[in-house]
């Protein structure tokens, strides 16, 4: 079995807001002294992992990100609904055993406390409703298998059974070691039980444009259907966004994922299937109403072997387009020399430490997604 696989990704993304700062902007990044267009990591795995095709393919074997579980034990406790159906419906009313709002909260603390440190009580004068739903949530978001959140269901019917807060022992019991595929290719930190921590099997690089780009506005004016009164627009406001080929570099260390996996080999192949097939045909949801942006890869170059990963962004270090410092001829952008590029960094490392990693692609030369996901199969 390889241990390492490497994708190189190429995606052209139109006039677009993917991924924003806390201004609003898109997210940008210095390199070869210039501005490139950026989305970052976190905000690519987010789509990838909610991604329908994602979700269908791992059907069943895949977690629930969330800092709020406490809370949903305390309302299940609190409406007499088994767990699973306060999880589909908040709200929801079940002929269960109800147990007072006090011995509810109780319980639901400490189910959540397991999972992360808990945001404080509120005080005696301040016990309005969101203070207390506030109160059962925890500092940080925790990713919980779905053996998790069945243990916790279970011990939700436990307590309700007794009226009581959990033991020690019964919380101790809470965490387990993870079968969920997502989980297990994008890890997690439980900072109240370090035993369960989960070492990312998955790396992700921030997408960057291999060109210089520019962040543009955007004015724009909306009109008021039923103003006769006035020629005058109804709103005014400025969004911004920009445009470009992004260069996206990911690696997966299939021996921890199907570790992390518990030793299961047909849902590690499922896992890296699904996630490169997201890669590839997935975009980040932002501004997607405003710019219809979404895109798929025009390149793709998967790596696979057990020599060192290595990311080729140094291609791009010099940006499409500039002109040579000694004459004034310029690259174009387009795919093909953004593929040309890769390709030619990627051999000279080859020369330079005399290794060779087995590869597929597709793109503007040819070749299929089905040829990709063939490859990478074990």
């Amino acid at each position: 079995m390889s241990r390492f696989i490497q994708l190189h990704i190429l995606t052209s993304y139109p006039a677009s807001n993917l991924n924003r700062d806390d201004l609003g902007r898109p997210k940008t990044v210095i390199m070869g002294d210039a501005q490139r267009l950026r989305v970052s990591s976190q905000s690519l795995k987010r789509a990838w992992r909610t991604s329908e095709a994602f979700q269908e393919a791992l059907a069943g074997n895949l977690g629930i990100r969330t800092k709020e579980i406490g809370k949903y034990a305390y309302q299940a406790l609190l409406n007499g609904s088994a767990l699973e159906e306060v999880l589909k419906d908040f709200e929801a009313e079940g002929s269960l055993v109800k147990l007072k709002e006090k011995d509810a909260i109780a319980i639901g603390r400490a189910i959540g406390g397991v999972f992360g440190k808990l945001k404080p009580e509120p005080k005696k004068n301040d016990a309005t409703e969101q203070a207390k739903m506030e109160s059962l949530e925890t500092e940080q978001l925790a990713h919980l298998s779905p053996e998790e959140l069945g243990v916790v269901s279970a011990l939700v019917e436990e307590c309700r059974e007794s009226a009581k807060e959990p033991s020690k022992e019964q919380l101790d019991l809470l965490c387990h070691d993870c079968s969920a595929a997502d989980v297990a290719l994008f890890g997690r930190m439980l900072a109240s039980s370090n035993r369960h921590n989960i070492e990312a099997a998955a790396q992700v690089a921030h997408a960057m444009t291999v060109h210089k780009a520019a962040v543009e506005d955007d004015f724009f004016t909306a009109v008021d259907d039923l103003n006769r009164d006035d020629a005058g627009a109804g709103h005014l406001g400025v969004t911004e966004f920009g445009a470009g080929l992004f260069y996206l570099y990911l690696c997966v260390d299939r021996e921890l994922l199907k570790e992390n996996l518990g030793g299961d080999a047909d849902l590690t192949n499922r896992a890296v299937a699904a996630l490169v097939n997201a890669v590839c045909t997935v975009s980040p949801s932002g501004k997607q109403n405003s710019f219809g942006s979404r895109a798929w890869a025009s390149y793709c170059l998967a790596e696979k072997g057990d020599i060192q990963p290595c990311n080729l962004s140094v291609a791009y270090l010099k940006p499409l387009g500039a002109s040579d410092r000694y004459d004034e001829k310029k690259d174009s952008v387009t795919v093909e020399d953004a593929v040309k590029r890769l390709e030619q960094q990627r051999s000279r490392f080859n020369e330079i430490y005399n290794v060779e990693t087995e590869s597929s692609s597709f793109g503007p030369a040819g070749g299929t997604l089905a040829d990709v996901l063939d490859f990478i199969r074990e």
